[in-house]
């Protein structure tokens, strides 16, 4: 969605990209942020936001999104095992023009598993240039 913000349309749905839940980095953390979790309890709440954060600012890298406002009603569903292959998505549920140069977009993010089940989900406000 490299796109300005005139060209973006509501229920627009965009590719994100995908990441597996590596066994090391699992592993490695596990013992760096989360103490007492285990690795059978698959990846913690927070690997899980740490793995859409990455998906996100790869995909965004080329998009013209001057700034993130805002990262709201954070969910997470369940934690998937190490190997689970996750697929990130964004879908467009409003935008606002901010004077001439500018809007805000709100999107909705998704975190898929293999089987299309939701893992994690997110609200975001980002500024666009037009």
């Amino acid at each position: 969605m490299p796109a300005p913000f005139d060209d973006i349309e509501i229920g627009q749905v965009v590719n994100l990209g995908a990441a597996a839940v590596d066994a090391k980095a699992l592993a490695a953390f596990i013992a760096a942020f989360t103490p007492g979790w285990t690795l059978d309890r698959g990846a913690p709440d927070t690997m899980v936001f740490a793995i859409w954060a990455r998906l996100d600012s790869q995909a965004a890298a080329g998009w013209p999104q001057t700034k993130r406002l805002g990262v709201d009603a954070l969910r997470w569903v369940r934690n998937p095992p190490a190997g689970e292959l996750l697929r990130g998505r964004m879908t467009v549920m409003g935008k606002d023009p901010v004077g001439e140069g500018k809007g805000i977009v709100i999107a909705q993010h998704d975190l898929l598993d293999e089987a299309g089940r939701l893992v994690f989900s997110c609200l975001t406000r980002s500024i666009f240039a037009r």
